[in-house]
Order: structure tokens, then C-alpha cells, then sequence
């Protein structure tokens, strides 16, 4: 009833889990991560065990295979269960039980490309779980994790999915230090809970996802130059901003429009300013 993809950026820098299912808000019982420990996907007869004491093991220094065949020894029910996961140090291992519901069956992969395991139950066939690892191997050159899953999500259903058809899908990154505010570690946690399209509405929603909390290389942030200012002045009039200290107008208009993740101190996101200019837009 589902496939989903756990993987690890090339650099290890990043670890994630993407999922879609014929199942309402499978985002709330498949996907587990912690940047000090690994990624797990527990899904078919899902045991919701392996999120929190998975995790664990892994933080304790168990590797993805010992994982899986630890803690799948200790399940009544495991003939039923399917999981995969790729550990911090991108060791990746996937596990299907006997009685999964055909097609059922996944593949893992370390390599320059990143790790991976990628599974799947109730699939229209293995091409899905193959379409998944073909799109991640041609992604390596994309430095987005989250849109690397997404893709490979994307390529999946383009080859059958879930043959009962579509319903939720879901995505979640994580990477040391790398959340909001650089408080947390969360770097993207999206759920399409229920939805004609839910693996297009969760591409959807990283795309505003990248548009809020993205940034834009050091090299391109702008000076705030007098002809920067004065035009920044105009617009934020627009806006309603009025106070006469335009750095001070311009960072209440960014966290009223949600771009606090974009601000510098002394440049000015390109972002930032296309958003300012297409909602200050004279008509």
C-alpha cells in the first residue's frame, strides 16, 4: 500500500525520508529521522516501534542491517512489516517480511550518489522501486536532498504506484543545525495528508517551502546601494511601511510576509526583493 524512499546526501550531510500511499496521512506513521542516528521508513503492517526505538539504535551505534534484523528478530508480526534505512555513516538496509502484500520487495545502494533503500508494497510491479532508484542515480548532481526524494517519489507513481490508487504523501529532511533559525535540526517536514495529487501538492508545498526558508548564494545578496534604498522606500510605502528608517520598515515587512529566513544585516536577498516588487506592483 505504499513505497517510500530513504536516503542520505552524497556529503552525508543530509538525511531524509519521502513516502506515498493509498493511505490517509501515511506522513504521520512512516518517516523517522535524526541527523545524529539515520532515517527509517516502517510501513505495510506498520510497526511504530522502529521510529522511536530505531532511532535509538541507531544513536547507539548499530549499523542499518543490525537494525533491521534486531529488531525485526524481536516482532511476532514481522512477515507482515516492511521498513528500510540508511544510518549516519550511510550504511542503508531495507526488509521485507514474506507475507508483505505483492508486489512487495525493495533495493539499497552506497555509493557517490548517496545511499539508499528504496520498498514498496501493493506496488503495480518492481518497476516502481526500480523507477525510484534510476531517478535517484541521475540526481546526484542535485543538492537538494528533499528534491531528490520528491523526484524519485514523482518517478514511482510515474511507473504505478500504488495500483488502488493515490492518496497522501510526505517528506522529511534533516541535517545538523540546519532547521529554522539554525535552532533545530528539522530542515523540511511536509505532509500531503489527503489528496487527488498528494505527491504533486507535496512538490507544490517545497517549492514554498524553498521560497520562505531557501537561500540564495553569498555572491548574489545585493548592496544596499542609494538607488536599492530609494526603490525599497517606495515599495514598502506601498506596503503601508512609512516609518522613514527603510531597514527597519523592510525587516517588519519580511516577517510580516514570512521571510525571516532571508534576511541579512547588510545585503538583500534577490528573493526577497522580486516578492516585494510583484506585491507592490503599481497597476
Amino acid at each position: 500500500m505504499t513505497f517510500s524512499i530513504v536516503g542520505r546526501s552524497p556529503d552525508g550531510s543530509a538525511l531524509g525520508v519521502a513516502v506515498a500511499s493509498k493511505f490517509l496521512a501515511a506522513g504521520a506513521y512512516v518517516p523517522a529521522a535524526g541527523a545524529d542516528a539515520g532515517a527509517i521508513a516502517t510501513q505495510a503492517h506498520v510497526n511504530l516501534a522502529l521510529k522511536e526505538r530505531g532511532l535509538r539504535m541507531l544513536r547507539d551505534g548499530m549499523g542499518a542491517a543490525d537494525l533491521l534484523d534486531r529488531f525485526f528478530a524481536d516482532d511476532p508480526d514481522r512477515a507482515q512489516r516492511q521498513a528500510g534505512v540508511v544510518d549516519v555513516s550511510g550504511a542503508a538496509a531495507t526488509f521485507t517480511g514474506d507475507r508483505a502484500q505483492p508486489w512487495a520487495g525493495g533495493r539499497t545502494g552506497e555509493g557517490p550518489e548517496g545511499s539508499f533503500a528504496a520498498q514498496g508494497n501493493l506496488l503495480a510491479g518492481p518497476e516502481v522501486v526500480d523507477a525510484m532508484v534510476d531517478s535517484w542515480l541521475a540526481s546526484a548532481d542535485q543538492p537538494s536532498l528533499a528534491r531528490r526524494l520528491v523526484a524519485a517519489l514523482t518517478a514511482g507513481q510515474a511507473a504505478g504506484g500504488d495500483p488502488r490508487g493515490k492518496q497522501a504523501a510526505a517528506l522529511l529532511v534533516v541535517s545538523p543545525g540546519a532547521g529554522y533559525g539554525g535552532l533545530g535540526d528539522v530542515v523540511v517536514d511536509l505532509r500531503s495528508d489527503d489528496a487527488p495529487e498528494p505527491i504533486a501538492e507535496l512538490a507544490r508545498m517545497l517549492d514554498l517551502h524553498d521560497l520562505y526558508f531557501g537561500s540564495t548564494p553569498a555572491d548574489q545578496l545585493l548592496p544596499y546601494d542609494a538607488q536599492l534604498t530609494g526603490e525599497l522606500a517606495e515599495r514598502l510605502a506601498v506596503a503601508g511601511y512609512r516609518s522613514g528608517d527603510v531597514r527597519r520598515d523592510l525587516y517588519d515587512w519580511m516577517g510580516r510576509e514570512n521571510f525571516e529566513e532571508r534576511w541579512h544585516d547588510d545585503r538583500l536577498d534577490p528573493v526577497v526583493l522580486q516578492h516585494l516588487r510583484a506585491t507592490t506592483a503599481q497597476s
